[in-house]
């Protein structure tokens, strides 16, 4: 199978051997940078209500704390990620920190919605925290620490969605929701610091221009897609703005990709994706989006119904928040421990056991969800799903594509994810709308349904990864990308 792409034409491998960096370091601001941005992603969800009482706006106009934060990050994590591959990936880091850093800080002392939504759009600016982290551990990195940097880099955004969904109800409760915003812009100052200190910048990098027609139509898409999904629970699924939006987003995402295919330097190499080990990686990062906030989702809301009801435990938020505990810790473990399988028998054997975990954690609730043992033992086949699947599809990209794509290419999945994130978060609240008494009490079949809804989607993760290749078929095509990245290679070798 031949391959269109280019061979990169810098060498700076010898020389980034010859003065390696701080790993240890540069890994921690990475680490920092990717979890402060994750936190935020779902630190607010929790607590929408609070900050919508105190701020006296209605329930429709809060949501868009929401939505402002996932269309930005949308829209703009592969126009910068593309930049870091042009101009450098810690020049661009500093910037999406810096914007993190601003609107972090403007949320904090916001006095109104509006200005609340304006600084939730500068925090989704930073999405591309995580393919510009993966493209400098890939660049700066020593080639036996790729993959478990990786891993950990991986599940640093599942770790930081659970800790934001835990630690948001104990913030709320003790002090006020400010707080969700004060205490994450600590970890910012941190890693931009040590990104503008620490960190040196990369030599590999790919020159170009910007495609700005590519960049006007995805936005048109994604802006379309992710607006009616977010929206189309308030609008009505069947309205007129959110059938169009649909449509239009689709029409939109078409135009691009066939706009991409014709153009020499596009945002976002479509090429890429008829190799198995791209588009299959980007499946499960979509389906595993999905399953992630399906549960994130469901089982807080299952536990804070009242006992009473037959069917709910009757905890508080912050208790609840604590039952996604074990889950976080699965993906802090199996992140790391993936990237060290992945050196050995490539992305596909923990790819597979994820989907496979994933798809038992939901089936189980399904079953049964009248125990909290079931509850407990489904957060934790989750975790590990998550942490081994979120790091086998980055390293499965890292070893498919030149080093001077590596943000590009990233930043595609990362998108995946989020759009993944976004339907599961809209269907599951979707199903438990529908499956509510009359005085909006969620019903015992909204989360058996629920938790059926999310395993039936698992299983197209299992499917993709079944379609992988193997670690043999990556070792045979990649003497033909023309990747002279060491560490590849090793990574690939038998």
């Amino acid at each position: 199978m031949s391959h269109t792409i280019e061979k990169p034409a810098t060498g700076p491998i010898p020389q980034a051997a010859a003065h390696r960096p701080n790993s240890a370091l540069i890994t921690f601001y990475l680490a920092l940078g990717g979890l402060s941005f994750a936190v935020l992603q779902s630190l607010v969800a929790p607590a929408l209500s609070t900050i919508g009482h105190d701020l006296g706006a209605a329930t429709g106009d809060v949501s868009w704390i929401l939505t402002a934060y996932l269309l930005s990050a949308s829209v703009l994590t592969p126009i910068f990620a593309r930049l870091g591959d042009m101009v450098g990936k810690r020049r661009i880091l500093i910037v999406v920190l810096s914007l993190l850093l601003v609107g972090t800080l403007l949320a904090a002392l916001a006095p109104n919605l509006g200005v609340l939504i304006v600084a939730r759009a500068l925090q989704g600016a930073a999405g591309a925290v995580m393919p510009l982290s993966i493209g400098i551990v890939r660049d700066e990195l020593p080639g036996g620490k790729v993959s478990v940097t990786i891993g950990l880099l991986s599940a640093i955004f599942g770790i930081g969605a659970g800790v934001g969904i835990l630690a948001a109800g104990p913030i709320v409760e003790n002090l006020d929701w400010h707080w969700l915003f004060w205490l994450p812009l600590v970890l910012i100052v941190v890693a931009l610091l040590g990104t503008i200190f620490g960190m040196p910048e990369s030599p590999i990098r790919k020159p170009g221009r910007l495609d700005l027609l590519g960049t006007a139509v995805l936005t048109v898409s994604l802006v379309s897609l992710l607006l009616a999904i977010s929206e189309g629970q308030n609008w009505g699924w069947g309205s007129f703005k959110t059938v169009s939006l649909l449509i239009l987003g689709t029409a939109s995402l078409v135009a691009f990709v066939l706009a991409e295919l014709r153009v020499k330097e596009p945002l976002i190499d479509m090429r890429l994706f008829k190799f198995r080990e791209v588009w299959t990686a980007h499946v499960v990062a979509l389906v595993f989006g999905f399953a992630m906030f399906g549960t994130f989702v469901l089982v807080p809301t299952l536990l804070q119904l009242p006992t009473a009801v037959g069917y709910g435990f009757g905890k508080t938020v912050s208790e609840a928040g604590l039952y996604l505990l074990p889950t976080v810790l699965m993906m802090v473990v199996l992140g790391p421990v993936a990237g060290i399988m992945i050196r050995k028998v490539g992305p596909k054997p923990p790819m597979l056991i994820g989907a496979l975990s994933v798809t038992a954690a939901f089936i189980l609730p399904a079953i049964a969800h009248g125990e909290i043992w079931q509850i407990v033992l489904s957060g934790l086949l989750t975790g590990a799903g998550i942490g081994l699947a979120l790091a086998a599809t980055a390293n499965a990209i890292i070893e498919s594509v030149p080093a001077t794509q590596t943000s590009e290419a990233i930043s595609a999945n990362t998108i995946a994810r989020t759009i993944g994130s976004s339907i599961g978060t809209a269907v599951i609240a979707a199903l438990i709308s529908s499956h509510s008494t009359p005085q909006g009490l969620p019903m015992n079949d909204a989360f058996t349904i629920g938790f059926w809804a999310c395993a039936a989607v698992a299983v197209l993760a299992i499917i993709g990864s079944l379609i992988a290749p193997s670690m043999r078929k990556r070792r045979q095509q990649a003497l033909a990308p023309g990747i002279d990245d060491p560490s590849v290679i090793e990574t690939r070798a038998l």
